[in-house]
């Protein structure tokens, strides 16, 4: 899927570096297309700021010439727009991956930026489902929909991403003859890395029932999951029978696709698995990431203690 066009706000010199660091983060850095989208949000809004800051579309001259002050300001109109932390973070994170870009390609040279710092983004802790939630949905996932294939879809699908930690746009991202036969598959994650997961016979078993049902002729490079007309599954449709589920079974609003991969990770950590092995299943660069979950099991082991220790009902 290609990025969304997306307006920025320059003169003609300024615009041709932007779609120049556009295809290099695409060609050089893999960058998805979501990322692609997410950086050029990111750096349009920054430009038509200084489009009202500056009363002008801005060349790389004026690049050259910006204060901390403009960089301040900048962030500061962003925040009374309602931005979070987390969203102000990324957004600095893209204007100092923008200018090394043009400081590398010797088009901008301001080290200003470096004197800026960024919002600390909030420190998030994954909100898995309790073992016995996120099998209940899994079992329940088959009742929303009156149509067979329908149901054996979604059912083949949360049971994907809670049997073998994927991301959602992972799961959305397979193609027909990457459905897994065996007891492994390869996965492509963030950045077109490649992980292999191991495949439970249960979540072999519901993606073979779900194909066996589908009504549409496919070829191999066709999505694995099929949305009702049989075009590929739109995330939106997957998050809203999350949503269904939710309100079914009782479930918090932080049940969502994503917690079937926090509830993966969890239970195995709960399970006696180490993080190194995680990390790999999980496709995360750093150790660090992984670590949150070992959070997530303290907190779940002190509300134990807190409901059930004699001592702490005192």
């Amino acid at each position: 899927m290609p990025p969304t066009p997306i307006h920025f706000a320059a003169q003609p010199d300024l615009a041709r570096a932007v779609t120049a660091w556009r295809q290099w983060l695409e060609a050089e850095k893999r960058a998805s297309a979501h990322t692609l989208d997410a950086y050029g949000r990111d750096l349009a809004a920054f430009l038509s700021f200084l489009v009202e800051h500056q009363g002008g579309q801005p060349d790389l001259a004026a690049l050259a010439g910006l204060e901390p002050t403009d960089f301040r300001a900048f962030l500061a109109r962003r925040s009374s727009d309602g931005l979070g932390r987390s969203s102000l973070a990324r957004t600095m994170s893209t204007l100092r991956g923008f200018f090394r870009y043009l400081d590398r390609h010797k088009l901008v040279h301001n080290p200003t930026l470096k004197t800026v710092k960024s919002p600390r983004p909030p420190k998030s802790v994954p909100k898995p489902l309790a073992a016995d939630e996120a099998l209940e949905a899994l079992a329940t996932a088959g009742e929303l929909h009156d149509e067979p294939w329908l149901a054996a879809r979604d059912v083949a699908l949360f049971t994907l991403l809670y049997g073998a930690g994927l991301r959602l746009g992972e799961a959305l991202g397979l193609k027909r003859r990457e459905a897994p036969r065996g007891e492994t598959m390869m996965i492509t994650g963030k950045g077109r890395k490649q992980r292999l997961v191991p495949v439970l016979p249960v979540v072999r078993d519901a993606i073979t029932d779900y194909l066996a049902r589908v009504p549409f002729p496919a070829e191999p490079d066709d999505p694995l999951f099929l949305g009702a007309r049989g075009g590929p599954l739109n995330p939106g449709v997957v998050q809203r029978q999350m949503r269904r589920l939710r309100l079914l079974l009782g479930l918090p609003d932080t049940a969502t696709p994503h917690a079937l991969r926090h509830s993966f990770a969890t239970h195995l950590l709960a399970g006696g698995g180490d993080l190194r092995t995680i990390q790999e299943l999980l496709g995360h660069s750093s150790l660090s990431t992984t670590q949150r979950y070992t959070e997530v099991d303290a907190a779940r082991l002190t509300a134990v203690y807190r409901d059930a220790h004699p001592r702490a009902k005192a």
